[in-house]
């Protein structure tokens, strides 16, 4: 048997956000990370867009909105110490009608709450800005949106916090507990204080302590289209004006760190935690629950219906072209082929209301926190998160 002050379950961002900060807050914490992979960032913190969100779409009085500018200046100044490639690109935001300038002025609005850097463009500055996008009327451009390589960024997290004395166990799953006495991977481990970052699992890791009982789990699977290389360039990421009610932004253009042009994601109901692709992970009785589940939120919530209707017209990668052409008209079929990695989004519905939960959720139990819904932008807040989490859960038990 070994002991810790604090084990992490999950070695995604948050987790290793979390780690870090407490060992900012108490270099002498015996921290260890555990991760069922054999490597760090296999899931949600490897496959996301690697986008640098500015803040620019989040409520006020919300984690989300409260960490996510902070949170890009965070990124921006730990890549550069790293070395580590930031894209300086900006987003503009553009608008399909007249009828969606009311969702740019809201966008607006919150963004000057939240002290985002926010710009008016008519047409003719967004030409400048990025030839290829049109909008009606005007368009927001957020200058400090930006593009990173979210596994290069694990890499070099995960190797600053081993070499700080952060024990990583990947390759061993979390089995549960008794008392203090965790089972890792078969392996006795004691801990004065559990914090749980597991993304898909983060339930099933919750319910060990008591906790999430509020919450069910809903996972929905994402892709991106890539350009191919004969693609005419892009400038910046292109968005639509997103619907407010639902967590997901719409089909949009995203640039990767190195300039190629990708087209998503698409946001479709998975019926168990791990569907990236064939069987992999399947089991009958989580296809069920899960399945249940979504026709429950179908059922209760008008957007999640909405949503449900747009996503069946991106089964094809025409369909999701021809989608997208109400913010680049000029894309090309010809030039987009290659699906890339599939994602899958951990997704809460809060059972009092029956909708989806839209913000980070964080709960304390026994010797334990469970970060519970870390959804985008997680990435892009992850640092200053990792802080809160520390300063407001972790102060008065191993602190």
């Amino acid at each position: 048997m070994r002991t810790a002050d604090l084990v992490v379950v999950g070695a995604g961002v948050v987790g290793l956000a979390i780690a870090r900060a407490a060992l900012a807050a108490e270099p002498s914490l015996r921290i260890e990370v555990v991760d069922k992979e054999p490597a760090v960032a296999a899931h949600g913190s490897g496959r996301n867009s690697g986008v640098l969100h500015s803040g620019v779409y989040y409520a006020e009085g919300t984690l989300k909105a409260r960490f996510c500018r902070d949170g890009n200046a965070a990124w921006r100044a730990w890549c550069a110490d790293k070395r580590v490639p930031v894209r300086s690109c900006g987003k503009v935001i553009v608008a399909r009608s007249l009828s969606e300038q009311a969702g740019l002025e809201e966008l607006a609005r919150r963004a000057d709450a939240g002290g985002v850097r926010v710009e008016w463009l008519d047409e003719a500055q967004l030409a400048e800005v990025e030839p290829r996008a049109r909008t009606v009327g005007k368009a927001l451009f957020s200058p400090d949106t930006g593009s990173v390589d979210p596994r290069r960024v694990m890499t070099e997290l995960a190797g600053e916090l081993a070499a700080k004395g952060v024990r990583l166990t990947l390759g061993k799953a979390f089995h549960g507990r008794t008392g203090e006495v965790l089972d890792i991977g078969g392996e006795r481990v004691t801990a004065s204080h559990v914090v749980n970052a597991a993304g898909l699992h983060a339930d099933v890791v919750a319910r060990e302590f008591g906790a999430g009982g509020r919450f069910r789990l809903l996972p929905f699977r994402g892709l991106y289209l890539y350009a191919d290389a004969s693609a005419a360039p892009f400038r910046t990421h292109v968005y639509p004006v997103p619907d407010l009610t639902m967590p997901f932004l719409g089909v949009h253009v995203t640039l990767t760190v190195d300039g190629k042009a990708k087209l998503g994601p698409t946001a479709m109901p998975a019926l168990w935690r791990e569907q990236y692709g064939g069987l992999s992970g399947f089991s009958a009785e989580e296809a069920a629950r899960i399945g249940l589940g979504h026709l429950q939120l179908l059922a209760t919530d008008a957007s999640a219906r909405r949503l449900g209707a747009a996503e069946i017209a991106k089964l094809s990668a025409q369909r999701l072209i021809e989608g997208a052409r109400g913010l680049v008209p000029d894309l090309d079929p010809a030039r987009w082929k290659q699906w890339g990695r599939p994602g899958i989004r951990a997704q809460l519905v809060d059972t009092h209301t029956g909708r989806l939960h839209m913000d980070f959720a964080v709960e304390d139990a026994e010797r334990s926190t469970h970060v519970l819904n870390a959804i985008s932008p997680a990435f892009s807040c992850a640092l200053p998160f990792g802080e809160y989490v520390v300063a407001h859960h972790l102060r008065g038990t191993v602190l």
